[in-house]
């Protein structure tokens, strides 16, 4: 008797500014996965927020058929829970391609959690706390773990001239600034002066009222991609010698200018301390299952510095964290195959937690 299949719900799209980045990555993620263990199950989100189960690409993949490089969102309109959920006899995991807010910071986790669907990556507060640049620094500088100087502005709360003295004297110029929560390099603008910093970060706020103003730091730019639960693995390290002032949305996605050298030409011991370190920011933030963690290496400096924890890297043919693994000897059917069984894990513990006084 042969093995039923998984069903394999792949959301795709979202509300967020990376909306399309997401299509681009469900599409690779639906091509890759083997059609022999799943039964998939396309579901876009409109940028309305509205759910869409597209029935053309799912009759495209049982035939076999290629997809475009860029999922639509199309087909019906559906309940969520409807097409989540599936029938009492099936075995559902659901896969969050959603980059960003409202996909990516814990709040589908949650929606899923309440569900009680399996599902792939990190749970509602690590991917909460990791979308959320300014606290994961925080919780990362609890943990120990080295980062370069930075400020947080909340709109409503901080002194706008304040904190534009306080980045110049404790920071210095140029600094970087980010919405505190978003992805895909999405609001970053350097500053070099007082009036382009006063303009960056209102160039954030278009995205959140939390912003993170950082240190330039003269370092290489180094990820790591981690894999697992409680005690996870850590790939080969990969370098980005970005094609303009910084790793932007334009050489990622766009231009595709950046240089990417996979594994990073480092020396032993210092893969061996990015790996390491990037397990350590990954246990200490509660990931699970995946995640992307961005270095800074000041070779002649303070050595390895924490950028950021991405909880849903990219799945595009051009992303570090399929090709970091790759790299390491795993392959991408490979990897979303492990990825499947470490969200049935975390799903099968949390279930046997009481829920009686």
């Amino acid at each position: 008797m042969s093995t039923p299949l998984i069903r394999l719900v792949v959301l795709y799209g979202g509300v967020s500014a990376e909306h399309d980045v997401s299509r681009v990555s469900a599409a690779h993620v639906l091509a890759a996965a083997d059609r022999s263990k799943y039964r998939l199950i396309p579901v876009g989100i409109d940028k309305r927020g509205g759910w869409h189960r597209n029935d053309a690409a799912a009759e495209a993949l049982a035939a076999g058929a290629e997809l475009p490089n860029s999922l639509d969102v199309e087909g019906p309109e559906v309940n969520p829970l409807q097409v989540l959920a599936g029938r009492p006899e099936d075995l559902t995991v659901v896969f969050p391609l959603l980059h960003g807010p409202h996909g990516e910071d814990g709040t589908v986790q949650g929606m899923l959690e309440l569900f009680k669907l399996p599902y792939i990556g990190c749970g509602v507060l690590a991917s909460a706390v990791c979308m959320d640049k300014a606290m994961a620094k925080e919780i990362a500088a609890r943990a120990g773990i080295p980062q370069c100087k930075w400020i947080t502005f909340r709109d409503g709360v901080d002194d706008a001239r304040q904190v534009l003295a306080d980045a110049t004297e404790q920071l210095g110029l140029p600094v970087f600034v980010k919405p505190a929560n978003m992805g895909s390099s999405v609001g970053v603008s350097r500053a070099d002066s007082i009036e382009e910093l006063d303009a960056a970060i209102n160039h954030a706020l278009r995205y959140d009222d939390v912003v993170v103003i950082e240190e330039t730091v003269t370092g290489r730019e180094v990820e790591v991609a981690v894999l697992g639960n409680a005690a996870p693995d850590a790939s080969l390290p990969g370098e980005i010698k970005p094609g303009s002032d910084f790793y932007d949305y334009e050489d990622k996605y766009v231009t595709g200018a950046a240089e990417l050298m996979i594994p990073a030409p480092l020396s032993d011991e210092a893969i061996a301390q990015v790996r390491e370190l990037a397990a350590d920011a990954f246990v200490a933030l509660r990931c699970a299952g995946l995640a992307r963690v961005d270095f800074f290496y000041e070779e002649d400096g303070r050595g390895w510095l924490l950028n950021e924890v991405n909880t849903i890297p990219g799945f595009t043919p051009a992303s570090m964290y399929p090709k970091m693994w790759e790299a390491t000897g795993i392959t991408y059917p490979d990897l979303i195959d492990r990825l499947v069984t470490l969200a049935l894990e975390v799903h099968r513990r949390r279930s046997s937690f009481s829920t009686e006084h």
